[in-house]
């Protein structure tokens, strides 16, 4: 008997499209301003995304071989990193890690199986050079790397899984945002990087 391979994008994708009818039913129910406090508050759903929310990003995971530390630490090779997410782009799972170097930004995608930088791309568009150019600004005062501060993270919170870690400044002070995802639960933990 012969047995067709499962490819992980297609099931995503064919996941993606169902989660992506039933939000908008969900959306047409609950209104628009409920779905974009949930995507604010969980900083997953950014402008330039196309995707179903949390349940595409959980499903996504699940594919997921390697943790955000390991996408954060392969990406050093094209900067220092400087933020890091897996996340759902147009339909597409991945692991993007923003870096900075010699003054430029590049965002990273790091294959989530093998651990292996994927594609390395200049960050040019201005949202995006924007939200590079804050997070540098607050890594400037970092003492602490991204990689360290996700590691604290989740051995504070067994059995969780970072899913983003995002630098910011809070009255002159660097801190990370780290989300944290197990099962139907997710939490933010702020960890200092002085």
């Amino acid at each position: 008997m012969h047995r067709k391979s499962i490819n992980p994008e297609r099931v995503i994708a064919m996941e993606f499209s169902m989660t992506r009818r039933k939000i908008m039913i969900g959306a047409a129910v609950l209104g628009a301003a409920t779905l974009i406090g949930l995507a604010g508050y969980f900083a997953i759903l950014d402008d330039d995304d196309d995707d179903g929310g949390r349940a595409a990003l959980v499903r996504g995971m699940g594919f997921a071989k390697v943790n955000l530390q390991q996408g954060l630490a392969v990406s050093e090779q094209a900067g220092q990193p400087i933020s890091g997410k897996f996340e759902i782009d147009r339909g597409k799972f991945q692991l993007s890690v923003y870096t900075s170097k010699d003054g430029k930004f590049s965002e990273v995608l790091v294959n989530y199986s093998s651990g292996n930088v994927a594609n390395v791309e200049p960050i040019t568009k201005d949202e995006d050079l924007a939200a590079a150019q804050s997070q540098h600004a607050a890594m400037i005062k970092a003492k602490t790397s991204l990689k360290e501060a996700v590691e604290k993270a989740t051995g504070e919170a067994a059995g969780f899984r970072a899913l983003h870690v995002i630098p910011n400044l809070r009255d002159g002070r660097a801190v990370a945002s780290v989300l944290l995802w197990k099962g139907e639960e997710f939490k933010i933990i702020n960890q200092g990087l002085e």
